[in-house]
């Protein structure tokens, strides 16, 4: 009887163990994922910004080329300059992010201004865009920094072209500036929390705008912060997570780099917010494990009661065995599958190509046997890391499984990066229609691979038929599959070899 309820205990034990460690892996896999997704929502919102300011920037530069090519044919008289004005006028409204449209004569005077009138004496040969314009002949848009107009105090951003004279010397500059205001008005319109941040900057790390904006945070420099020192070394996106300089406040970073323009897109979510939806379902979930731990011991409790009378621990102890009964057949269902790719596991694959052979034995059918092997798979894990190598072995299987359709096909992971099918009643003309079904429906559902020279996933199949009394050999049945499969891969990869 006490042995009885020692055996009770420790059952009541290991189940409380295995409640809470299975309870943790929940948690900790959802937190994961609420990551996961919280960086991709991130990557996306800096993709639509990206082309939002290349859109700006794009808008920009053609208008302002189109206003050089004028100012350089007709050349920059009152009167040419009025039919200036009147052009700028009509396509103003054609971008609102714009605040105004100036030109500037070659040492700095303003010629016009779009949106009011020029000031007495008005001079910007001191600005940084009109002075690089100025010392360098190129004639590509030029984005400054921030500054603060000289006619009504705002923060704006300049993209800025020069035009030159006749002789191709320099005559002025047009800049278009515009309003910062426009740029938040946007980025307010994100729902990044009250703890989010969005950013744009150039990659040299000088900032241009951010929201929330903090007006000591204009033309601040940010190329000694984590992200710049650590992410942005050599890569275009990305993720990052750490405390923020300007406000310590701990952020999930997701940047940008656009392809066309020397500008970095980061939007910043605070990891506290991000995360409070997860934590409220850790909380409830441990509650209700808590509950349950709770509810298990108080039935221990009256189980260890009831099992000192005796009548009552010998029915306990069938119900015991029936759960065990359960339970083992339960995990025997599970040993027989891969964790991971939910195929039949090695011994799966051990105990049924025994049986199969020994059927095609007694029949004199053919049986086949198919090896594969994905390709490039230890460049996959080295470039897109040990988690996507999972998910992608997990891609791999599905698709190859869905290409074997009979009720006696087994597929099969073998070991690693390898897998195999048994094919019974099939000869090496129905395994090859098998084999080419997979590569093409690898093909036509390409998962990408960037360090294979297929650029995307593939795979190298063997294959070997026995039939008879040569089915008996089931070592010599997988050794001529492996050695078909080596061909395969030898003679280049993504394609299957019959041996």
């Amino acid at each position: 009887m006490k042995r009885d309820i020692q055996l009770v205990i420790l059952l009541l034990s290991v189940i409380g163990c295995s409640l809470a460690s299975l309870t943790l892996w929940k948690v900790m896999a959802s937190r994961e994922r609420a990551l996961e997704e919280i960086n991709t929502h991130g990557l996306n919102l800096t993709q639509a910004l990206v082309t939002y300011s290349e859109g700006i920037v794009r808008q920009s530069s053609v208008l302002l080329l189109g206003l050089v090519e004028r100012l350089e044919t007709e050349g920059s008289g009152p009167a040419q300059i009025k039919r200036l004005r009147e052009l700028v006028g009509r396509q103003q409204p054609l971008m609102p992010q714009m605040s105004g449209i100036t030109v500037y004569s070659r040492d700095g005077h303003w010629l016009m201004s779009s949106n009011r009138a020029i000031p007495v004496g008005a001079n910007s040969s001191d600005r940084a865009y009109f002075i690089h314009h100025r010392d360098n002949p190129s004639r590509e848009p030029f984005i400054g920094l921030p500054i603060r107009s000289r006619a009504n105090q705002e923060w704006v951003i300049t993209i800025s072209r020069r035009f030159n004279d006749a002789q191709g010397e320099f005559a002025g500059v047009v800049a278009v500036t515009l309003g910062v205001e426009n740029f938040l008005r946007l980025f307010g319109q994100l729902d990044v929390g009250q703890q989010g941040a969005i950013s744009l900057t150039y990659t040299d790390g000088s900032l241009l705008v951010r929201y929330p904006f903090r007006e000591q945070d204009m033309g601040r420099n940010f190329s000694h912060s984590p992200i710049y020192a650590k992410y942005l070394q050599g890569q275009t996106v990305g993720t990052a997570s750490f405390s923020s300089s300007l406000d310590g406040v701990e952020r999930l970073y997701a940047f940008r780099k656009s392809d066309k323009l020397p500008l970095v897109t980061t939007v910043a979510l605070g990891k506290r917010e991000a995360l409070a939806a997860w934590q409220f379902e850790a909380l409830l979930s441990l509650l209700v494990v808590c509950g349950l731990l709770g509810l298990t011991g108080a039935i221990g409790w009256l189980l260890i009661g009831a099992m000192r009378r005796r009548d009552v621990a010998e029915d306990e102890l069938r119900v015991a065995q029936q759960q065990l009964v359960a339970s083992n057949q339960q995990l025997e269902q599970l040993a027989m599958h891969d964790a991971l790719t939910g195929l039949a596991n090695r011994r799966s694959f051990d105990e049924t190509l025994a049986q199969e052979s020994g059927r095609a034995r007694r029949s004199a059918t053919s049986l086949a046997l198919l090896m594969i092997d994905i390709d490039y798979f230890k460049r996959y894990n080295d470039h897109y890391g040990h988690l996507a190598g999972d998910a992608c072995l997990q891609r791999v299987a599905t698709m190859l499984a869905s290409c074997t359709r009979r009720p006696p096909d087994l597929l099969a992971r073998y070991g690693g990066e390898e897998m195999a099918v048994i094919l019974p009643e099939t000869d090496s003309a129905g395994a090859a229609v098998v084999a080419r079904a997979m590569l093409e429906r690898l093909s036509l559902e390409p998962i990408a691979h960037h360090d294979s020279p297929f650029a995307q996933v593939t795979v190298s199949i063997g294959i070997a038929c026995a039939s008879g009394a040569d089915a008996d050999s089931l070592q010599s049945l997988v050794q001529r599959a492996d050695a078909a499969l080596y061909v395969a891969k030898d003679a280049g990869r993504n394609r299957l070899h019959i041996g």
